[in-house]
């Protein structure tokens, strides 16, 4: 720009003058508030535009939004004292996520249940969609994807039957009376509950998934591994990411999250595909009951298996992300 006003207009800078250096660099400063105040301006039309029917809410502040005043501890408290000023639904601008917080069961059931297919698209975060294999899941995969309708189909006809989960009552109870005799052995210790808790719950987990332990020493490494790598991806699922905030600089990785997450990712397939190798040899036994089949070998059962019930054979993207 400043180069073109030099060329059409050369009266406004002389090279040969000592004070053009210092006139050039004033333009420049000036140029650039003037560029920042004009894009402040489109923003601020635009944003008026979109939220124009949207709840009211806390203005913020400029490309920040209302980040600043949220603190990093306990923000489930500041957005109650939000909800008591503006009301049980409101907006606000994280970097540039818009936002909408609703804070009272009518309105979680109008939107959970009621409203589920128009609230069900959202920005998946960047640490999700490495965990989940490219949002293979069913948390994280789009609504309109046709994919994810027959996700939710083997989960709700296949995994998530009572008949399955009865079958599975066994593998349950075993962890749990594991985790009970570990409190027993530990009498007259502290125990961290939460900690126990999770444990007991990723036993319980990985069991199902497995249809049991793994045989041998490996099998033991194994499911330790798993269960070292599942505890990683939830510490970096839950760290908020300034990258989902603000897309534009998602390319840095500035917290290194999705680098972090896509190493623990790359470990966790390792093992899955060791765990599946496992899986393979089982399924060759047609002794087993398929009541008896863990949910992986029930995948791998449906992977590639095409017939009048699974039209569309998971593919093994899709049996990993089902499984995370």
């Amino acid at each position: 720009m400043l180069q073109t006003a030099y060329t059409l207009y050369p009266w406004l800078l002389d090279l040969s003058k000592p004070k053009d250096g210092l006139f050039r660099a004033g333009l420049s400063f000036v140029m650039v508030i003037l560029a920042i105040s004009l894009w402040h301006l489109w923003f601020v039309k635009k944003s008026k535009k979109i939220v124009a029917q949207l709840p009211p809410g806390p203005r913020g502040l400029p490309i920040v939004g209302y980040l600043p005043f949220l603190g990093t501890d306990n923000l489930h408290l500041s957005f109650t004292e939000l909800a008591a000023t503006y009301g049980p639904i409101f907006k606000l601008w994280l970097g540039n996520k818009l936002c909408v917080v609703i804070s009272s069961p009518e309105l979680a059931k109008e939107v959970v249940r009621d409203h589920d297919v128009t609230f069900s698209e959202r920005d998946p975060p960047i640490a999700a969609q490495v965990a989940s294999f490219g949002c293979n899941d069913i948390a994280f995969d789009s609504y309109s994807n046709p994919r994810w309708k027959n996700k939710r189909k083997v989960l709700a006809t296949e995994l998530l039957t009572n008949a399955r989960l009865n079958a599975c009552y066994g593998l349950r109870r075993e962890q749990v009376m594991n985790g009970l005799k570990d409190v027993y052995e530990n009498v007259g210790k502290p125990i961290d509950i939460g900690k126990w808790t999770y444990l007991v719950a990723l036993n319980v987990s990985i069991s199902m998934i497995l249809g049991g332990e793994l045989p041998g020493e490996k099998g033991a490494a194994i499911e330790g591994n798993l269960k070292e790598n599942s505890s990683e991806s939830m510490v970096l699922l839950g760290k908020p990411n300034v990258s989902d905030i603000f897309p534009a600089i998602a390319r840095f990785d500035i917290q290194g999250i999705e680098r972090g997450m896509r190493k623990i990712n790359q470990q966790f397939n390792r093992l899955l595909e060791s765990v599946i190798e496992v899986a393979i040899d089982k399924e060759k036994d047609k002794k087993r009951s398929e009541q008896k089949l863990g949910f992986l070998e029930l995948l791998l059962h449906l992977e590639g298996n095409n017939n009048e019930d699974n039209a569309s054979p998971l593919t093994m993207d899709e049996v990993k992300g089902l499984l995370v």
